[in-house]
C-alpha cells in the first residue's frame, strides 16, 4: 500500500473550488471570530491535525505507473523500458546503493538504520528523498538513489564511500525497482 501525505489546506482549496465557494480574502480571514462549523472540510482538518493520508492500493498504483506496450486484445501489460519513459513517475528496473543490511541485535536495528539514513540525507543533499529504509524480517536495509544504469550507481557508490569511510566496507550496488521522474 502506498501512502500519500498532503496538507489539508490544499484539500480545503480543492474542495472549496469544486463546491463553488469563492476564495477567502485576507480581510475575511482576519475579521471577528465566527462560531465553529462542523462541515466535512473542517472535520478533516481537526481529525487529521493538518495532514491527510491517502492510501493507494498496490494494484491501482501499478496501473498508474505501468503503461501497456500495445493495445491489442490479449496483450500483456509490460513495465516501461528506460527508453520509453513517460512524463511523470516511472517505476522501472534499475540500481540502488545499499549502505546498510543487518539482522543482528534486533533491539537497535531500526534506530541504527534510521541513523545512517539521516546521516546520508544531512551530508549529501542530492540524495534527499532518495534514501529508503525498510525491513524484511529479520533484516533492516538502507538503500540510496534511483539509478537507471550501473555506471550511475557506481559513481554514487564511490562518492558515498568517500563521504562515509566508516561503513564503506558494507556498501554495494543492488538491483532494485526504482522511481524515475520525468
Amino acid at each position: 500500500m502506498f501512502t500519500l501525505r498532503i496538507k489539508t489546506f490544499f484539500i480545503y482549496g480543492i474542495l472549496a473550488a469544486a463546491l463553488g465557494f469563492p476564495p477567502m480574502s485576507a480581510a475575511q480571514s482576519a475579521s471577528e471570530p465566527v462560531a465553529p462549523t462542523y462541515n466535512a472540510i473542517d472535520q478533516i482538518e481537526i481529525d487529521s491535525e493538518g495532514n491527510v493520508d491517502i492510501d493507494i492500493p498496490e494494484d491501482i498504483l501499478n496501473m498508474l505507473l505501468y503503461v501497456p506496450q500495445s493495445t491489442g486484445p490479449k496483450q500483456k501489460v509490460e513495465k516501461k523500458k528506460v527508453s520509453t519513459l513517460q512524463k511523470g513517475l516511472n517505476k522501472i528496473k534499475g540500481f540502488r546503493v545499499q549502505v546498510f543490511a543487518d539482522g543482528r541485535n534486533q533491539n537497535t536495528l531500526e534506530a541504527r538504520v534510521k541513523t545512517r539514513a539521516n546521516a546520508i540525507s544531512a551530508k549529501m543533499p542530492q540524495y534527499r528523498g532518495q534514501v529508503y529504509t525498510f525491513s524484511s524480517a529479520p533484516n533492516w536495509y538502507c538503500r540510496v538513489g534511483n539509478f537507471q544504469t550501473k555506471e550511475e550507481a557506481s559513481k554514487a557508490l564511490a562518492e558515498l564511500k568517500r563521504a562515509f569511510p566508516s561503513f564503506a566496507g558494507e556498501m554495494r550496488i543492488v538491483n532494485s525497482e526504482v522511481i524515475i521522474v520525468r
